[in-house]
């Protein structure tokens, strides 16, 4: 099957980067800990002091990777009080949050598959239906199955724009 026709003049090289979504994802949860406080969140850590325990990680830092995701409407803060103690918040992935899952689904799979001690990975997560492991794939939108890297093409977009 050919290719559509689009306008073959600009290519991969000749399209600035400045606006590109995988770097402004990046500069939301690209780093470490942000990764793992959502990957957390998605295993149903929600207080402050259990991402902390759980993770090992300075409250600063904690404090400030939260501070980022909630700032970026990734998390969201609901407040609990326990009996005798201040009101507290716990962090709650939003749907933008929710969204990043299969991205998380995604690193997980190459890590099981290229980083895991030799026993196996020490998470799975299975359906609930049928209990058969999910994975990522790349499907076509027209309803083609899963997709192989030399089935797709990448061309510009309605934002591409030539650097300079």
């Amino acid at each position: 099957m050919p290719k559509p026709a689009y306008d073959d003049r600009m290519t991969w090289l000749d399209t600035s980067t400045e606006n590109c979504t995988v770097q402004r994802t990046l500069d939301l949860v690209g780093e470490k800990w942000s990764l793992l406080v959502l990957r957390d969140a998605m295993n149903g850590v929600r207080r402050f002091d259990d991402f902390r325990r759980h993770m090992g990680l300075s409250e600063a830092v904690l404090a400030d990777r939260l501070r980022k995701l909630v700032a970026a409407g990734i998390l969201d803060t609901v407040p609990y009080r326990e009996p005798g103690s201040r009101t507290r918040n716990e962090y709650r992935l939003t749907p933008k949050g929710w969204d990043l899952w299969p991205a998380m689904i995604a690193l997980k799979q190459w890590g099981d598959r290229y980083t895991a001690d030799p026993e196996g990975p020490p998470l799975e997560v299975r359906h609930r239906g049928c209990d058969e492991p999910v994975e990522a794939v790349v499907v076509c939108a027209g309803g083609h199955d899963a997709l192989a890297p030399r089935q797709a093409y990448t061309r510009p977009g309605a934002s591409a724009r030539t650097p300079g």
